[in-house]
């Protein structure tokens, strides 16, 4: 979060273009595109919406859901429109090799 509180984005950033329809799953087939560690089976993604807080002139984070490289799940079909993403919030989204141990869980729905 203080890469966005400084008017910055994380030095990993990827710029995409997509529609308000796109799935959680298909994102995630667009980043395994450009980052093959990625696809690895058993890839976990954390998908979460980093969007300003006019009020408090500072960022906020809502965790919306996750994949799994190689697995069927239930967030798959979530699309960002669903959750209220807007037009100019950021989608974080944390990638954990299979093996690293079990991803951060927060609000996430397990599988």
């Amino acid at each position: 979060m203080d890469d966005f509180a400084r008017g910055n984005v994380p030095s990993s950033e990827l710029q995409i273009y997509t529609w308000m329809d796109a799935t959680l799953k298909e994102l995630t087939s667009l980043v395994k595109e450009v980052y093959p560690e990625a696809r690895k089976k058993g890839t976990h993604f954390g998908f979460a919406i980093v969007y300003p807080d006019p009020k408090r002139q500072m960022y906020r984070v809502k965790e919306i859901g996750s994949t799994i490289s190689g697995r069927k799940g239930a967030d798959d079909s979530m699309t960002l429109q669903s959750q209220r993403f807007h037009i100019g919030d950021y989608l974080d989204i944390a990638i954990t090799p299979p093996n690293r141990g079990p991803p951060l869980q927060g609000r996430m729905r397990p599988y």
